[in-house]
């Protein structure tokens, strides 16, 4: 297949670095242009990044030798790119505004940023969850006077470790969710090195991660409706979120209430016979084997196993019988692979197979 022509807007943040690592020999998507502020705009990515490449992996050459481009002059983007990653570090009003100013110029965008998740038309998907939600473009569409244009985007990367693993069980009618997470420093864009104050310490909050926590599952297991989605108003989410010193990797603590209560041996059978569309499709980026439920009640481990499936895969562990709920167990996720850039990767793999890049 011809490669689609690709742009990531915020390519020198840690978001924007991951989806390079991702997209630089991919086999859907040909990046072709690289975004930035008006500051950065006109140096090369190799003098954009010096002294701050977050990733473990080395950047690839030809990117380095790339010119760093004004993520403001949209019709330039437009020229160039087929479509656009978005990650970019702005407030959020303005981020909305400038995702709806790309998509009008008939520019798709794939987006790692939380401004538009919320908006009734545009699908928030985990693909393998709610590929569904695609349905939701033509509506947006309608909305924005578009013809190609539109915004996909990626859900937080803090649910993607617990609602992945209730997701297989909703034919037992969770009711009832308790959920703390457990989240890397690189959810913030840090590493140990720039944040020295998290070697040994634990903060008990993460500015609005707990709402997003716990409303954006009910959107993802919405229904689609004349004017978009109507949130999933059956199951109730109380979540707390904490900032832990691990590098990558959010981990939860699950329980949950069921209006059906399932035998333990059901829960895992579920886990491992889980399959969906990207599965189906052999999506580049999509794990083989979706969930991995670990028998050893020390696992999994966020430094042992985030990178399970190349850090796609969803980790469980740790099932059993609550003394107060029905059941509790333990979840994990790469927080900058499946949730950030690897989800967004996969959720454009998604739309280039049915055709929302199409030229």
């Amino acid at each position: 297949m011809e490669k689609v022509r690709a742009g990531i807007v915020g390519a020198t943040g840690m978001v924007g670095q991951r989806l390079i690592t991702l997209l630089a020999d991919h086999p859907y998507f040909e990046i072709v242009g690289l975004y930035a502020s008006a500051r950065s705009a006109g140096k090369s990515y190799a003098e954009a990044v010096e002294g701050r490449w977050k990733m473990q992996s080395a950047c690839p050459e030809a990117i380095l030798k790339m010119p760093l481009e004004d993520a403001a002059k949209i019709d330039a983007i437009a020229d160039a790119c087929e479509m656009v990653f978005c990650a970019v570090n702005m407030p959020k009003e303005e981020t909305r505004l400038y995702e709806e100013a790309l998509a009008k110029a008939e520019i798709p965008v794939v987006s790692c940023n939380s401004a538009n998740r919320m908006a009734a038309d545009v699908p928030m998907m985990i693909p393998e969850i709610n590929p569904d939600h695609v349905k939701l473009i033509d509506l947006q569409k309608k909305r924005l006077g578009t013809r190609r244009g539109f915004i996909a985007s990626k859900p937080n990367c803090s649910i993607q470790s617990y609602v992945p693993l209730l997701h297989p069980l909703m034919e037992f009618d969770p009711q009832e969710v308790i959920v703390t997470t457990y989240q890397a420093i690189s959810g913030a864009g840090k590493t140990f090195k720039e944040w020295p104050e998290m070697l040994d310490n634990i903060i008990p909050n993460i500015s609005g991660e707990e709402e997003k926590s716990e409303q954006e599952p009910l959107k993802i297991w919405g229904t689609i409706g004349e004017n978009g989605v109507e949130k999933n108003q059956k199951i109730h989410i109380s979540a707390q979120c904490l900032r832990v010193p691990c590098s990558d990797g959010h981990m939860a603590a699950i329980f949950v209430r069921f209006g059906k209560k399932p035998m333990k041996e059901q829960i895992l059978q579920k886990w491992k016979e889980y399959r969906a569309l990207p599965q189906e499709l052999e999506l580049p980026s999509a794990p083989k084997q979706f969930i991995t439920y670990f028998e050893d009640e020390n696992r999994p481990q966020t430094g042992v196993d985030r990178m399970t499936e190349n850090g796609m895969g969803i980790c469980a562990g740790r099932l059993r019988e609550d003394s107060v709920y029905d059941y509790k167990f333990v979840g994990l996720s790469h927080n900058t692979l499946r949730g950030a850039a690897g989800g967004a990767v996969e959720m454009a793999e998604l739309l280039c197979r049915l055709g929302y890049f199409a030229k």
